[in-house]
C-alpha cells in the first residue's frame, strides 16, 4: 500500500473544495435549466435544442468531472486518516455525498428523458428538485464544520 506524504493533504483539500465547488454549481443550476426547458420550450423546436445543448454539456463537461474528482480527492483524505470512523458526523456526511451523488444520477437521467423528447415532469418537480441539493449541502457542511454528533 502507498502512504500518502502528508505534505499533500492541503493540495489534497484543495482540490475537494474546488471541485465541490464545481460540482454544485452543476447541480443548483441544471434543475433551474430544466424547469424552463419543461415550461417554455416544445419537443423538437429549436429552444427545446438549445435547451438540450446547454443541459448535455453542463453534465458532460462540469458536472460529471467535478463530481468524480470530488470523490477522488475525497478518497485521497480518508486514505490520509482524515475520516473518523467512530464519529457520527464522519458517516452522515458519507451519506449526504452518496444522496448527493443520487441526486447527480437522477439528474443526468431526466436529462435523457429531455433528449429523447420523452420528459413528463412539469417545472413544479424540477423546482422541487432544485432545493434537494442545497439541503445535502447544508447537511454535509455542518457535519465537517459543526461535528455535532
Amino acid at each position: 500500500m502507498t502512504v500518502i506524504p502528508l505534505e499533500l493533504y492541503p493540495w489534497l483539500k484543495v482540490g475537494h473544495i474546488v471541485s465541490l465547488i464545481a460540482w454544485m454549481a452543476g447541480m443548483f443550476y441544471l434543475p433551474r435549466l430544466y424547469v424552463y426547458h419543461a415550461e417554455q420550450a416544445a419537443v423538437g423546436s429549436d429552444l427545446d435544442r438549445t435547451f438540450q445543448v446547454m443541459e448535455r454539456k453542463l453534465l458532460k463537461l462540469i458536472m460529471n468531472p467535478a463530481m468524480v474528482s470530488t470523490w477522488v480527492f475525497g478518497l485521497l483524505l480518508i486514505a490520509m486518516g482524515m475520516f473518523d470512523w467512530s464519529a457520527a458526523w464522519s458517516w452522515i456526511k458519507l451519506a449526504g455525498v452518496i444522496g448527493m451523488t443520487g441526486v447527480h444520477g437522477w439528474l443526468a437521467a431526466r436529462r435523457r428523458d429531455f433528449a429523447e423528447g420523452r420528459n413528463t415532469r412539469a417545472g413544479r418537480t424540477y423546482r422541487i428538485a432544485n432545493e434537494v441539493p442545497t439541503l445535502l449541502m447544508l447537511l454535509i457542511v455542518v457535519m465537517v464544520v459543526v461535528r455535532p454528533f
